[in-house]
């Protein structure tokens, strides 16, 4: 069985990998691996550590901790892609695991206790975690895109300027219940 949880957020994830892909569109490969300096973090860096933490937390959540043994967290942080395709494959498999993970979850596992560098957390919990973690890093790399593309950046949302007939059309229509990605 399905709850309204579940649902929403896997409409949610949906919605910021999405902020991603569109971000992605829009840039060169020059544009994604720009780094401001040595601390700074490129895009594809962040996508890395995005894709490199949802492999690790997100395959064998009730049988082995979210920490695996395999995972390189620090490598995570030096960019080893030589195409921009590359990173976009390696961005999509840690999404899909996320994604098939949550659509084999039923309302009776979100209460279960899985692990996190051996600290339990419930399903929700670690859930809750990550919906945090994703969307942080999501955000840098749509600042940095816009920063990058400066004028020519394409909005992801509503365009300055905009907010007035966005808002009006939305009033111009009947309350319903719904999820705000519903009409993206």
């Amino acid at each position: 069985m399905r709850n309204s949880y579940l649902e929403s957020v896997i409409k949610q994830i949906t919605y910021y990998k999405s902020l991603g892909d569109k971000t992605f569109c829009q840039l060169t490969k020059e544009q994604l691996f720009f780094q401001q300096n040595n601390e700074s973090n490129s895009i594809a860096i962040i996508v890395k550590h995005i894709a490199g933490n949802m492999l690790s937390r997100w395959i064998n959540i009730f049988t082995e901790d979210g920490e695996k043994s395999w995972r390189n967290r620090d490598d995570e942080f030096v960019n080893t892609f030589t195409s921009k395709e590359a990173m976009i494959a390696y961005w999509e498999k840690g999404w899909s695991t996320f994604s098939n993970t949550l659509n084999s979850l039923n309302e009776k596992d979100l209460e279960r206790i899985i692990y996190i560098r051996n600290q339990g957390h419930t399903v929700t919990e670690a859930i809750n975690r990550q919906i945090c973690h994703y969307p942080y890093h999501i955000g840098q790399i749509v600042f940095l895109g816009k920063m990058l593309k400066n004028e020519n950046w394409e909005s992801l949302s509503i365009p300055k300027n905009s907010s007035k007939q966005y808002n009006q059309e939305k009033f111009n229509i009947e309350k319903s219940r719904k999820h705000f990605t519903d009409d993206l």
